[in-house]
């Protein structure tokens, strides 16, 4: 997997992003029917609420945006809708599986798989971010998008891995994208929780959070209609569709794929009463369902999607370690640590 490492102004941070990306922005994502689907709606009333809103509560992502449509030498309403494509239709081709819980010996345990368009397997990166404004950070990211959406450690300690939500209303408000990165900025958990249920708000996403020095860990799933935080007690699993009780009347879509990941790991949460890197490795390693697993490498995956990365973090009283795997599964193919 590509390594990369960016500094500067955030207009500067998005323009490096996006020379990282342009050659798969251009050979790959511009050809994808989603693409295609999502920049028809560049000039709508919602996507343009949604820069308005961008540009007023959160203008060094506004500058980032620029950066990077400045660097994928592609149009800005072009990029913009690409990092709304959630907000602006229902289903994308973004995944995700996610497991916490804590260790033996007290640490929490986040785990983590990226799924998205297997076409972008070798065009995906570990970007490291040194802002002249804000906190840095390690994302992984996508040609053609801000970080924040994926999965991510900020220099707190702050883990945050994020599963899409296919939700049928999207309301107007702010992008989930713009609210996951702003959240890079957190120097806490509660300040990250607050930002990420910001109202307004249009897409939806699930957000798994915990950070070093913390003995909480959290599950958050925001939507435009309403937010559910909860912070977790046990071994906890998500298959990115909604499944707190607060938002059980929430409608959306859930793809077999997803179904079949959750139903999976349900049963596989009665066997767990302690996690650690070890079994969550193994577990989002898991092809027991040959036609719907947990890890997706299918060129036939039904949802268009492909495991690219999987992330292992592990946060104590001082640290937070970040592992991740990519197609050999013994082996990281990065190691992190943030002290």
């Amino acid at each position: 997997m590509k390594t990369i490492t960016i500094s500067g102004s955030a207009f500067a941070i998005g323009q490096q992003l996006g020379e990282f990306g342009r050659e798969a922005w251009h050979n790959k994502l511009t050809s994808t029917a989603l693409w295609q689907t999502v920049t028809a709606m560049k000039e709508s009333e919602q996507a343009r609420t949604m820069s308005q809103r961008v540009q007023q509560q959160f203008p060094l992502i506004w500058q980032e945006l620029e950066g990077l449509a400045e660097g994928l030498q592609a149009p800005l309403d072009e990029v913009v809708a690409w990092n709304y494509r959630g907000d602006l239709v229902r289903s994308t081709s973004d995944g995700c599986t996610t497991v916490a819980g804590s260790n033996e010996h007290g640490e929490r345990i986040i785990a983590h798989n990226e799924d998205g368009f297997p076409q972008l397997r070798d065009d995906c990166a570990m970007v490291s971010v040194v802002p002249e404004q804000g906190l840095q950070f390690i994302s992984f990211a996508y040609p053609g998008s801000i970080c924040g959406h994926t999965f991510a450690v900020n220099e707190k300690g702050i883990v945050n891995t994020v599963n899409n939500i296919r939700a049928v209303d999207r309301p107007a408000g702010l992008p989930r994208q713009v609210l996951a990165r702003a959240a890079l900025n957190a120097a806490t958990l509660d300040d990250a929780i607050t930002i990420l249920t910001m109202e307004p708000r249009a897409g939806a996403f699930h957000h798994t959070l915990g950070q070093q020095g913390d003995s909480r860990l959290f599950s958050v799933e925001a939507t435009g209609t309403g937010c559910s935080v909860t912070q977790l007690q046990n071994v906890f699993a998500h298959a990115n569709h909604l499944i707190h009780e607060k938002l059980d009347t929430t409608e959306q879509v859930i793809t077999d794929s997803s179904g079949s990941r959750q139903q999976r790991l349900n049963h596989w949460l009665k066997r767990q009463t302690v996690l650690n890197g070890a079994s969550a490795k193994a577990i989002l390693s898991d092809q027991h369902d040959a036609e719907l697993p947990i890890y997706r490498l299918s060129p036939q995956d039904p949802d268009e999607e492909n495991t690219l990365a999987t992330a292992i973090f592990i946060s104590g009283s001082d640290r937070t370690t970040l592992q991740v795997f990519t197609l050999d599964r013994q082996h990281p193919a990065q190691e992190y640590c943030i002290e």
